[in-house]
């Protein structure tokens, strides 16, 4: 089985109520803050604090432990990642809640510091990255393949370091729409109602925020200005085309949710494991809302494994750990250098949706802005 990360409050109330239970008992972990051969590892911004890479290896192990939480199996490949993690390095990965969204993480990180059962690492929408690193929830880390991460893609100290990303795109059940949507315009066609469903609320989950940011460009926006998407929401909403059921494999495979607005390596990962369950799950970036962005990866700065933690980084921006999410029809952050350097898999490259011109980024002041003015406008716009 494989879901999404989108689901929100429910989630965060379990989380909250989980720690509540467990109460608030520091880890053992965090006593030592893991200083491994005089090397405190909590404090460690890069591998040569260490002592090189095999000693930072060497910390991990004898933790022993990496807790997880937000990672679905089926999400840019991160079942087969954490498999070959825990393959290489012989150490456990405890990986929990995987359908949470970015806000859930967040909630977890603040709500059980002290606790073993933090997340030592996290898989954050590029606006939850952007907030947590000002609220000082992260640890700065450079992994050893920093200064190939173009800027714009890293907070400059390694708080947050973009890993993989994609095209806001449109899934659609073929054999049961006639002509699958192509862009937003489309979405708002009356044979599209009760039809047009998004992977999550975007005031909690990067790919549902990053939709509205899509419809924003499409109908005369800009990193700049969000509010046109807010409004194409409500346009749809109004036109009974909106579709609030949260996609998940599930609910795609039961009629459900026919059309999906979501990430291109979601949609394209759903296909060929949809097509055994006889749907034709079609993928389509809009023409007219191209709008590609990333993840993010951060340290918890109370991780209760920080040198599991800093050696996670480091699988994930090695070129086995990118191409793994290259198999998973995410694009990496280093495909360009790996591709300069011949260490990308140009298989899996061929397998990625076409896409013409390249991608442009808003800054987190920018995301930041579109941010409070979704959390602003958002409920009022589709419940209004």
């Amino acid at each position: 089985m494989f879901t999404p990360r989108a689901r929100a409050a429910a989630v965060a109330a379990t989380l909250t109520l989980a720690t509540a239970a467990c109460g608030a008992a520091p880890s053992t972990q965090q006593t030592t803050q893991a200083s491994q051969g005089g090397v405190n590892a909590a404090t460690a911004t890069s591998a040569a604090d260490f002592g090189g890479l095999d000693k930072l290896v060497e910390a991990a192990k004898k933790e022993g432990t990496l807790h997880v939480i937000a990672l679905p199996p089926d999400w840019a490949n991160y079942g087969e990642i954490i498999e070959k993690f825990q393959a290489k390095y012989g150490i456990k990965i405890e990986s929990e809640t995987p359908d949470a969204a970015s806000a859930d993480e967040i909630n977890a990180v603040k709500t059980r510091k002290g606790q073993d059962r933090a997340p030592d690492v996290l898989d954050l929408g590029q606006s939850f990255a952007i907030s947590g690193a000002k609220e000082g929830l992260f640890a700065p880390y450079k992994v050893q393949a920093f200064d190939k991460i173009p800027e714009g893609q890293k907070e400059p100290t390694g708080l947050w370091v973009n890993d993989y990303g994609g095209y806001v795109s449109i899934g659609c059940d073929a054999k049961k729409i006639k002509t699958c949507p192509a862009s937003f315009a489309d979405l708002l066609k009356p044979e599209y109602k009760g039809q047009v469903a998004m992977n999550g609320n975007p005031t909690e989950s990067g790919s549902a925020f990053a939709g509205v940011y899509a419809a924003a460009i499409a109908n005369g926006g800009s990193f700049d200005d969000i509010q046109p998407g807010i409004d194409f929401f409500k346009k749809l909403k109004d036109a009974g085309n909106y579709n609030p059921v949260e996609t998940t494999p599930a609910t795609i495979e039961n009629g459900e949710t026919k059309i999906s607005i979501d990430w291109d390596y979601n949609n394209a990962a759903y296909a060929p494991q949809l097509t055994a369950k006889g749907i034709d799950w079609k993928v389509n970036v809009p023409t007219d809302g191209k709008y590609f962005q990333m993840y993010a990866q951060a340290v918890n700065k109370d991780a209760p494994h920080p040198a599991a933690a800093r050696l996670w980084q480091e699988y994930l921006y090695s070129a086995e750990g990118q191409n793994l999410y290259l198999k998973g029809f995410a694009r990496p952050v280093l495909l360009p250098a790996m591709t300069a350097d011949g260490t990308v898999d140009q298989t899996l490259t061929a397998n990625l949706p076409a896409v013409e011109g390249e991608p442009a980024f808003p800054t987190p002041e920018q995301v930041d802005a579109a941010k409070a003015k979704l959390a602003a406008g958002w409920d009022t716009a589709i419940s209004g």
